[in-house]
C-alpha cells in the first residue's frame, strides 16, 4: 500500500480539546493525526454540505406535499360531516318531550357502541373507504 505524501503542521490546542482528541483517538484505536485529518476532511469538504442541503430540500418538499394532501383530506372530511349533519337535522323532526329521556339513553348506548367499533376498526381495519370501493362497481364493471 502506497502512503500519501504528508506535510508536517504544528498547532496549539486548548488543553480540554487536546484531552478530547486523545480520548477519541484512544477509543477508536487510531492516532491523533488520523482523528484530526478525518475531522478536517469532513469540515473542509464543501460538497458534503451541498449534498446534505439537497437531501434536506428533497425531504422538506416531500413533507410539504404530504401536508398538502393531509390538508385536502381534512377539508374533505369536515365538509362531508357538515353536509351530513345538515341533511340529518333537516330530515329528522325533533322528538316530543315525553320521548326525550328514552332517546337520550338509547343515544348514549349507541354512541358508546360506535366509539368501540371505531376504535377496533382503526386498530385492525378494514377501512370504510376500502369497503365502499368494493361495494360500488367501477365504470369498467358496468
Amino acid at each position: 500500500m502506497r502512503k500519501k505524501p504528508h506535510s508536517k503542521q504544528t498547532f496549539r490546542l486548548d488543553i480540554e480539546l487536546a484531552n478530547l482528541l486523545e480520548e477519541r483517538a484512544h477509543a477508536r484505536g487510531v492516532s491523533r493525526t488520523e482523528v484530526v485529518e478525518a475531522a478536517l476532511m469532513s469540515l473542509l469538504q464543501s460538497d458534503q454540505d451541498e449534498r446534505m442541503e439537497a437531501a434536506l430540500a428533497r425531504r422538506l418538499d416531500r413533507l410539504s406535499r404530504q401536508l398538502d394532501r393531509l390538508e385536502w383530506h381534512v377539508e374533505l372530511t369536515n365538509e362531508a360531516i357538515g353536509l351530513f349533519v345538515r341533511f340529518w337535522l333537516t330530515s329528522n323532526p325533533p322528538l316530543p318531550d315525553t320521548a326525550m329521556k328514552a332517546a337520550q339513553a338509547m343515544g348514549k348506548k349507541r354512541w358508546h357502541g360506535f366509539v368501540e367499533s371505531l376504535s377496533r376498526r382503526m386498530e385492525a381495519g378494514p377501512k370504510l373507504r376500502d369497503e365502499v370501493g368494493r361495494e360500488i362497481p367501477s365504470a369498467t364493471d358496468a
